[in-house]
């Protein structure tokens, strides 16, 4: 493989567009020193259990994370899939440090009722200037998880007025909902698949289905689960077969809608990641979520796409569901992480026209759209979506002659521009890979019970994504 160690100086530096170090630079193993230090302290007021070391964010830079030790890391993580330009890029530093911000930054706003001046325009030059064909509306958030559970209150809204016939509620149903009874508080359902992670919160909690320890203990509503496709690997070689599990879990979305209609409960929201991230990172084709949403508005469901991890550009899509080339595009599209705040995009009917129904405190932040149009900005300048595809090849070739090359310990390689992963044998090896990953100079992540996930940034160039592989083949080589 490849490797920086043994790039020649010009070529390394003719393809450091975006990087001031050259590699990663391990002086001990981590955790070290230092950080079980601060994480003894932070012991003491918190639990700390998923913890892996303090970072030091002002030597962190670009691709590369730097510990409390010293340790510096190729970053193929980033911060939960959260850093669109790495670490302390010169373009977000600039627009922090405008004088022309300070206001909003000092003073955060109730954007619900108070927004600055200059709020419609950064609306446009940022979240609006890369909406999803066909969705113009927006509604922002937080976080991805109150992003999700604000499009659920969104649909079931939208469903109820429906029912309604336009028509207002009526004294009943205003009376009735204080107390949480019928019929102002309806049985209605989201329709959700199993391995899919949507969030924390309690309505999100009831369409997860990934890791049980996130719902253990915690009330759920009775809402439908439909499994999601179990692909074969590589895909040209099962076709047949995917053809036959994707038909039958559309049979099975189909047979559950039915089912919670008959029960009084109807699925009012079908909601669905186009890659499920922390379940696995599970794929399925773009004839299947074709499929699901045509069944979505048959049945007479919103159609929402979860797009929290997957979104801004990591896919080689702006939005990972472009690729399904949608006759007709979601109800709403939820966002979060790389885009810096949460939010919903929506189309014009499923606008809540009533104050204070789908609303909290901030309604978003504008600090984080200060960001992001610094974000957005640059992703056009540096064609950084054509980066994610041409850096993505490169990772996922190195993915997949590893599956080939060590079939007893690794397989199904897969990904979507740089958003790739790779299964283990089982979850003991798959940890201890990740543990040595680090120690070798390579920060990744895992997800659902086998797989390595990859999350680089949007400056992640294909030399780096060899020096991934380098590495990995070299921990794999001494397993």
């Amino acid at each position: 493989w490849y490797s920086l160690q043994q790039a020649t100086t010009t070529e390394t530096n003719q393809n450091h567009r975006f990087d001031t170090y050259d590699q990663p630079s391990m002086k001990t193993s981590i955790p070290g020193p230092r950080s079980q230090e601060l994480l003894q302290k932070l012991k003491q007021i918190q639990d700390v259990s998923a913890v892996q070391f303090f970072t030091d964010f002002q030597k962190s830079k670009g691709n590369f994370i730097v510990d409390v030790d010293g340790n510096r890391l190729l970053d193929v993580f980033c911060q939960i899939a959260s850093l669109p330009l790495g670490y302390n890029h010169p373009k977000l530093i600039e627009a922090l440090l405008n004088p022309d911000n300070t206001g909003v930054l000092i003073n955060r706003p109730a954007l619900g009722v108070n927004p600055p001046a200059e709020f419609p325009n950064q609306l446009h030059q940022s979240i609006i200037d890369v909406s999803p064909p066909g969705l113009k509306n927006i509604t922002l958030m937080s976080c991805g998880s109150c992003s999700n559970e604000n499009a659920y209150k969104m649909g079931f809204i939208w469903y109820m007025r429906k029912r309604r016939g336009g028509k207002p509620p009526t004294a009943e149903e205003l009376e009735s909902t204080l107390f949480n009874k019928l019929p102002g508080t309806p049985k209605l359902s989201v329709l959700s698949f199993d391995g899919g992670f949507h969030g924390r919160t309690l309505g999100c909690l009831s369409s997860t289905h990934s890791k049980a320890i996130h719902k253990l203990d915690i009330p759920a509503f009775d809402w439908p689960t439909a499994p999601f496709p179990k692909l074969k690997y590589p895909l040209e070689n099962f076709q047949k077969e995917n053809e036959q599990e994707e038909a039958r879990c559309l049979d099975k979305v189909k047979q559950l809608i039915s089912e919670y209609e008959n029960k009084g409960c109807p699925v009012a929201v079908i909601i669905v990641e186009p890659i499920q991230a922390e379940g696995g990172d599970n794929h399925a084709s773009a004839s299947f979520f074709r499929q699901l949403r045509k069944i979505a508005k048959a049945t007479g469901a919103a159609f929402l796409v979860d797009e929290v991890q997957t979104g801004c550009a990591a896919t080689g899509y702006m939005w990972a569901h472009e690729s399904w080339q949608l006759d007709d595009p979601p109800e709403m599209v939820t966002f979060s992480k790389k885009m810096q705040l949460g939010g919903i995009y929506h189309k014009d009917e499923m606008r809540v026209d009533e104050s204070y129904r789908v609303f909290n405190t901030w309604m978003g932040d504008p600090s984080k759209l200060v960001l992001l149009e610094a974000i957005i900005d640059y992703i056009k300048q540096e064609d950084l979506i054509g980066l994610a595809k041409e850096s993505g090849k490169v990772l996922q070739f190195g993915l997949d002659n590893l599956a080939l090359k060590y079939p007893n310990i690794v397989s199904r390689s897969r990904g979507m521009g740089t958003f790739c992963a790779i299964d283990f044998v089982d979850s003991q090896t798959r940890n201890k890979i990740v543990t040595d990953m680090k120690n070798n100079g390579i920060m990744v992540g895992a997800c659902g019970d086998l797989a390595i996930r990859f999350r680089p940034a949007l400056i992640f160039e294909p030399y780096h994504a060899n020096y991934v592989i380098d590495k990995f083949d070299n921990v794999l080589s001494k397993h």
